[in-house]
């Protein structure tokens, strides 16, 4: 038994060696054009899936959250934000996301593997390794309304999103102008500017 002990520590203690050595020789390539090896992506994609998880199992989804009165301003977050990325109905990925590693997933895709709790802790919270950033600093009214409009997606058509998206338009162009007939009234956003 003290055999196996000691050979299962000396065996600890290689491993450690080598991940060591690995990392401080620099032989591990970290380039974005180089795509991790079986073991790597597997490692990464159970930590994120898992992280996700446990981070959002304490998140109360608001009630109404998904009422049609706050996909606007869902949609204004998406289409400012994320569409570049993500893409959108009728609307391809930007040049940023095809230098990304891994690539950014098609939210029409994605977003059903995700609970509403999930997607709202990832949009707020931005995901490690991945390029997805925090939008922390944006009100959770409007991130709840970006997860409304998201859920959206799979079922969504080229001309919806282009009607919502032409809709949100000339909403900011009636709010220039003073005149809000017809529209949804803003939801409070705690100070943070919709960019």
């Amino acid at each position: 038994m003290r055999r196996l002990i000691t050979s299962i520590l000396i065996a600890g203690i290689f491993a450690l060696l080598g991940g060591f050595a690995v990392i401080t020789t620099g032989v591990y390539d970290v380039a974005a054009t180089a795509p991790h090896r079986p073991i790597t992506r597997w490692v990464i994609e159970t930590a994120r899936i898992r992280s996700i998880k446990a981070h959002a199992a304490a998140i109360q989804v608001p009630p109404g959250f998904d009422d049609p009165a706050n996909i606007p301003m869902g949609v204004e977050h998406f289409a400012a934000h994320c569409a570049v990325c993500h893409g959108a109905p009728g609307v391809p990925r930007g040049d940023i996301a095809r230098g990304l590693y891994p690539p950014p997933p098609d939210l029409a895709k994605a977003a059903p593997f995700y609970s509403a709790a999930e997607l709202f802790w990832i949009v707020k919270n931005g995901i490690k390794m991945t390029g997805m950033p925090a939008w922390s600093d944006h009100s959770d009214a409007e991130l709840w309304a970006t997860v409304a409009f998201v859920r959206k997606l799979p079922a969504m058509s080229e001309q919806e999103y282009a009607r919502l998206v032409m809709a949100n338009m000339a909403h900011g162009a009636q709010h220039l102008h003073g005149s809000e007939e017809g529209w949804p009234a803003p939801t409070p956003s705690d100070g943070h500017p919709h960019h």
